[in-house]
């Protein structure tokens, strides 16, 4: 049985995930599903199953705050949700974590449809006869499914088929790309009386405006440099302070980095929200778009001050959690049925076990009027809550792993060998994998979260006290069998 997710002595995983609470440590852009726009046929196979048909080619994202981007699918047999929301993240937390062919794939987005969007010269260098954007974009999906899920694909054009194989043998290792923008350390804490971080800026915009919480003002917070002198913009490599003064009350706030910029080819983006278990999809093209991160400040006279953080661990199947203590008490809180302390000027990170298409609620409260806390607050400042799904591999949608009813109209059948090309048309997002049967597959899961709670609780019993902490759609899962499995070889590429 699959374990649910313990956090703050409770079960995770009741209702719909939604984004991470506070700051995302990937920031970049936040983007929604619109539909797969420029596509043809391709046909999986199966072995000991019927060949299934699906639509291959590139999806539409609309960016939040402004901008489209044009991505491929890295999932064969997950469906693709209509309108999920989709975040910016690396690499090491999607389905490419332990991929050594990941390069390969950013290799053919550059050198293919639409970045190669003269297709006479495509079609000329692949020797693949004449090429629409369609047949384009279908033979690129299928070389990356190649590589991004073992996948036994091929294109229904037999142009669009020529291109997938010439992709395919000619693609060389690539680095990741930069992150769009992202902050390094997106929490700090303190004491009151002096500058809080460094909060360090990493982007591939040419600069960044750098705006404070709403609430700073109130507090007499500044954003400064090092020196102490106000910052309303940045670049790459800048480092940002919170600057509090001294006697400022216990408390929080923010900052948010925000440029317009064009996302880097190669950036992968999850699903989140309430339709999170969505395809894992790769930037193919970007126009100008909005992309932004946020960092957060606490900051007390005495006792615990923690920084608090989370980030996805697909190396080790779950979410780590990092606590930082910049006070002079010791912070305490529980994950499941075990107790953590963190000493001050202490910083430790517990990988918290996630299984693979589950839902997460991890909550750390940071006491009140405690004789180890100090007052930070009530409500939403006086702790951190972060949830998701955990989405790493490629190859299952987790309907036969989790129990979970199969997904209906993800695909189609062959029949007598129909292997004709749909290039005129567009398919809408169920002949594609859409999905609308999310309310009942997360009741199903919710049911699944809280027996595999109570597994986890028997089987993980641990000494509490002071513990050191440790396309588009394609196929859905009951109808194929996993991807073939790859070599234990670690990326040749990271952020």
């Amino acid at each position: 049985m699959a374990p649910g997710l313990l956090a703050a002595g409770a079960i995770a995983g009741a209702g719909p995930a939604a984004a991470d609470s506070g700051p995302s440590p990937q920031g970049g852009a936040t983007a929604t599903l619109n539909g797969l726009k420029t596509s043809d046929q391709a046909v999986v196979r199966q072995d000991g199953a019927e060949d299934l048909k699906t639509g291959a080619g590139l999806f539409e994202m609309s960016v939040e705050d402004g901008g489209t981007l044009q991505t491929y699918s890295l999932d064969v047999h997950n469906p693709a949700q209509e309108l999920a929301r989709y975040q910016e993240v690396p690499w090491r937390a999607s389905s490419l974590h332990d991929n050594r062919d990941a390069g390969r794939i950013r290799w053919i987005l550059q050198h293919s449809y639409p970045q190669v969007n003269d297709l006479e010269k495509l079609a000329s260098e692949a020797r693949t006869g004449p090429l629409t954007p369609g047949t384009a974009a279908a033979g690129t999906q299928v070389a990356i499914w190649r590589f991004s899920d073992g996948a036994d694909v091929r294109a229904v054009d037999p142009a669009a088929e020529k291109l997938a194989d010439h992709l395919r043998s000619a693609a060389r290792k690539m680095a990741e790309p930069k992150a769009s923008l992202a902050l390094t350390q997106p929490a700090v804490s303190g004491k009151d009386g002096g500058r809080l971080g460094p909060v360090t800026v990493h982007t591939s915009a040419r600069n960044v405006t750098v705006t404070p919480g709403a609430d700073a003002a109130a507090s007499g917070v500044r954003i400064t440099d090092k020196k102490g002198r106000p910052v309303t913009t940045a670049r790459h490599g800048s480092e940002l302070y919170f600057d509090v003064p001294a006697g400022a009350e216990p408390g929080t706030t923010s900052l948010t980095a925000q440029s317009a910029t064009t996302i880097p080819v190669g950036r992968t983006l999850t699903g989140t929200g309430e339709l999170a278990k969505s395809q894992t999809q790769i930037l193919a093209g970007s126009s100008g778009s909005t992309v932004s991160a946020t960092a957060t400040a606490r900051w007390a006279d005495q006792g615990a001050i923690p920084a608090l953080t989370a980030e996805k661990n697909c190396a080790d199947g779950g979410v780590d959690v990092t606590s930082e203590n910049k006070g002079d008490g010791p912070f305490r809180f529980t994950l499941g049925d075990v107790d953590y302390e963190i000493a001050p000027g202490e910083t430790r990170t517990v990988t918290v076990p996630v299984a693979e298409d589950q839902s997460y609620k991890i909550e750390i409260p940071v006491p009140e009027g405690t004789g180890d806390g100090g007052d930070y607050g009530s409500g939403e400042d006086s702790g951190r809550t972060f949830t998701g799904v955990l989405d790493c591999e490629p190859g299952a949608t987790g309907s036969d792993e989790a129990g979970l009813a199969p997904q209906t109209g993800a695909e189609t059948p062959l029949d007598g060998g129909d292997d004709t090309a749909t290039t005129g048309g567009e398919p809408d997002l169920a002949e594609t994998g859409n999905s609308s049967n999310t309310p009942l597959i997360i009741g199903l899961a919710l049911g699944l979260v809280v027996v595999g709670g109570a597994a986890m609780l028997l089987v993980r019993k641990r000494k509490p006290g002071g513990a050191s902490g440790a396309g588009p759609s394609g196929p859905s899962a009951p109808s194929a069998p996993s991807a073939p499995s790859k070599p234990s070889e670690p990326s040749d590429s990271g952020e």
